[in-house]
Order: structure tokens, then C-alpha cells, then sequence
């Protein structure tokens, strides 16, 4: 197998193939970080928080930005150290070797392509208030097939083309959410929420629980990183900003539903019914089209981020050559971007989403839980590697992001348990046949 962490061919060598361009810069970079976090999510989350932790749910906000900060922390160091695509696959196979790198890997690539297939779904969900023919037979399928193509065919274009939808997408999915919040903070009480009381442990643990999975996305911006310029520099950068600015964007939100809304507490669209209380019926139809924008956004930075998964396990010889194809005049994965979009419009027309959903559940934590561990095996790998950042108090922030991670799994219900066995033995038998295939 080739190592991951072999160096490709000078760019212009005579007979070398096709590589990856590096035209990503720290603002591309972190649009896709921020792409990843601000999903649907938010658009549904403020009224089950309210209803858990009542006035003191913004306090939930900054508890699961502060744990899920030790995890960006180890991810911001890994990546600090290598400018290899596949983020976390990487980071796995230098620490740990190829077996425990695949099944990363795998995971990684599962939790893409069934967060784009289920987000593709809100997308059409979303769309269908305001444009009913969307959301049903043939239309749905129409326009799941026009989203998912659209994305894959700008992708595979140029990653130019892929990261500037992204930052569109970025910048319009954001604003609303800032118009949102900049005029609901005028009309918000200031006696309906609490931002100083500690809520009772046992609300804010799940409470937080559910919002650490709100802040997960970040991790997209490890992956692409041989087409971004100074990874080493620019990941760790990326990534604790877009944990930052989201943290204030989210805590923000809160208060302005808490403080706009007397009813929030289990609403099924907080944020709409929240923008009519204080904006009319144009406020409720602006959260709704960027309710669209924003599903919009996160499937066009998935779309950008998942083949570059399966190009690095091929590039890592642990799947088949094609997904490590370059284009010669696009310098885009061709292959891999073609094969993600097929599969994710196969599942968003015609999938089942609760096995998918509970093995990404757990696949996101061990993911997580791998690239922690692998931090301080990288470190004393690579000692003699300067990096770019390194995590402050040693051994400290790796074991408590993993704590975290382990502390997760153990909340898991059994059918995310299960989902997760089987994802993983899948994983196994995949690997295996990859090896008989470089033994052959």
C-alpha cells in the first residue's frame, strides 16, 4: 500500500499526473468550517433547548462551544501537522496505521454523504413552503437531482467553482441569521432570558448534549487541505474561528427567540414563528428562504468535501484507483465527486435515514475520539517537525476532548450502538478486501 503520507510529484514533472490545485485561502477555508456548523439545525434547535432549560438555555450554548472547543483544539494541532488531503483519515493512519486510518476514514466518508443525502431532504422540505410542487413526487425528485448535480458538476469543474459556491452560499445563508438577530436584539426582553444562572446539571447535560451535534460540521475544513494554501498555517486558523464566530451567532439566537417569543418552547420552526412576532409575516418568509439557503450552503460544502475522502483512501491505496483520478484539466477528483453525488441523490430519493443516522451519530464521536488520541502520537512521531499550532498544557486538552467524545458514546441509545457496529464491520470487510486485492 502506498503510505499516506508518501509526497506527490513536483507539479510540471515530466510524466507526472494530474494534482490538486492550491487555490483555497484562509477566508475560503473558513467559510467551509462555518458552512459546516450552521446547518438546520439551528433553525429548529432554540425552541427544544427553551423547552429543556427554559430562560438559562443560552447557558447550554457557550457549555457545548467550550467542549466541543477541546475537540476543534486537537483537530486545529493535527492539522496543523501535515497537508495531506483527508483530514482525519490522515491524522488516524500516521498515528495509528492503515486498519485504524480506514475504518476513520470510512466513517468520515458515511457521515458526509448522510448528512448531504438528510440535508438535501430539509432542502426540499424547506422549499416546499414556499414553492409547493417541491417537496412531492416527481418535483422532489426533479429538484433533488438539479441540487445534488448542480453542486457535483461545479465541483468537479474546478475547486475555484466549488469554493466560491461555498462562500456564497456562506455569506448568504449568514445573513439573514445576522438581520435576524441585529433587529430581534431591539425587541427582545431582556426579562425573558438568563445568561448568568447556572440551569439544573441534569437539563444542561442534554441540553448540551444536543447542541454539541449542532456545532459539529468544522471538521470539513481539514479535508481539502492540498488545495488550500498554507494548510499548516490556515486550518488551525479556519477552524477556531469559525467555533468562535458561531458561538456568538448561536448564543444570539437564543436570546432573540427567548426574548421575542413568549411560546417558543416547542415550536417546530422557532425561528420563523420568532422573526413574525417581531417583523409580520415578511420576517417569518425571510427565516424561511434562508432556512433554504442555509440547507443549500451545507450540501454545496459537503459536496466539496466528501470525494475528497474517497480520494485520499485511494491516494492511500485502500480503494480502488478511480476515486484517485485527477482530472488533467480541471484538477478536481472527478471520479470520486461523480460517485458521492450519485450516491447521495440515491439515498435522498429512495433511502431509509434511521440506520444512517444512528451509525453517523456514533461515527462522528469515534472519528472525534481517533483524532484526539492521535495528537499526542503525532506529536512524538513528528518531534523533530516543527508545527504550525500546538495545543498549550500538553497532555491536558487531548485527554479531556477525548473524555468528551467517550462520555458522548456512552449517551448513545441502542440503535445508534447498532447502526454503529454495523458500520464498522462493514468498514472491516472493505479493508480486508482492499488488502487481498494489493496482496494479488
Amino acid at each position: 500500500m502506498a503510505a499516506a503520507t508518501e509526497p506527490p510529484s513536483p507539479a510540471g514533472a515530466p510524466g507526472a499526473p494530474p494534482r490538486l490545485e492550491r487555490v483555497v485561502g484562509l477566508a475560503g477555508l473558513t467559510a467551509i468550517a462555518v458552512n459546516g456548523v450552521v446547518g438546520s439545525g439551528i433553525f429548529v434547535l432554540p425552541a427544544t433547548v427553551a423547552l429543556i432549560l427554559g430562560p438559562a438555555s443560552p447557558v447550554a450554548y457557550l457549555v457545548a462551544a467550550l467542549l466541543t472547543a477541546l475537540v476543534v483544539l486537537c483537530f486545529a494541532e493535527a492539522g496543523s501537522r501535515t497537508e495531506r488531503t483527508g483530514g482525519p483519515y490522515v491524522y488516524a493512519r500516521e498515528a495509528f496505521g492503515p486498519f485504524v486510518g480506514f475504518q476513520v476514514g470510512w466513517l468520515f466518508f458515511l457521515t458526509r454523504l448522510t448528512a448531504a443525502a438528510a440535508i438535501a431532504n430539509a432542502f426540499v422540505a424547506y422549499l416546499g413552503v414556499l414553492w409547493p410542487a417541491a417537496s412531492a413526487g416527481l418535483g422532489r425528485a426533479a429538484v433533488l437531482a438539479a441540487l445534488i448535480g448542480s453542486f457535483a458538476a461545479a465541483n468537479a469543474a474546478g475547486i475555484r467553482h466549488g469554493a466560491f459556491l461555498v462562500n456564497a452560499l456562506t455569506v448568504a445563508k449568514l445573513l439573514p441569521l445576522l438581520f435576524f438577530v441585529g433587529v430581534g436584539l431591539a425587541y427582545a426582553d431582556p426579562s425573558r432570558y438568563d445568561v448568568l444562572t447556572i440551569p439544573p446539571l441534569a437539563g444542561l447535560r442534554e441540553a448540551s448534549l444536543l447542541l454539541i451535534f449542532a456545532f459539529g460540521g468544522f471538521e470539513n475544513a481539514s479535508v481539502p487541505a492540498e488545495e488550500v494554501k498554507q494548510p499548516r498555517r490556515n486550518v488551525p486558523i479556519a477552524l477556531l474561528l469559525a467555533i468562535a464566530a458561531t458561538t456568538v451567532l448561536y448564543v444570539l439566537i437564543q436570546i432573540v427567540t427567548l426574548g421575542t417569543y413568549p411560546d417558543l418552547a416547542g415550536d417546530p420552526a422557532p425561528l420563523a414563528s420568532s422573526a413574525r412576532a417581531f417583523l409580520g409575516p415578511a420576517g417569518a418568509l425571510l427565516l424561511t428562504a434562508g432556512a433554504v439557503l442555509s440547507t443549500a450552503g451545507s450540501i454545496s460544502a459537503l459536496s466539496l468535501v466528501g470525494p475528497r475522502i474517497l480520494y485520499a483512501l485511494s491516494v492511500g491505496g485502500q480503494f480502488p484507483r478511480a476515486f484517485g483520478l485527477v482530472h488533467p484539466r480541471w484538477h478536481t477528483p472527478h471520479v470520486s465527486i461523480a460517485v458521492f453525488a450519485a450516491a447521495t441523490l440515491l439515498i435522498a430519493i429512495w433511502g431509509s435515514f434511521a440506520q444512517l443516522a444512528a451509525a453517523s451519530v456514533v461515527a462522528r464521536l469515534i472519528f472525534s475520539a481517533v483524532t484526539c488520541l492521535a495528537v499526542p502520537v503525532l506529536r512524538r512521531k513528528q518531534g523533530s517537525e516543527p508545527a504550525q499550532f500546538v495545543i498549550p498544557g500538553g497532555m491536558t486538552v487531548p485527554l479531556l476532548a477525548t473524555a468528551v467524545s467517550l462520555w458522548l458514546l456512552s449517551g448513545m441509545t441502542e440503535g445508534q450502538v447498532m447502526g454503529g457496529g454495523i458500520a464498522i464491520a462493514v468498514g472491516t470487510m472493505a479493508y480486508g478486501v482492499a488488502r487481498r486485492r494489493d496482496r494479488s
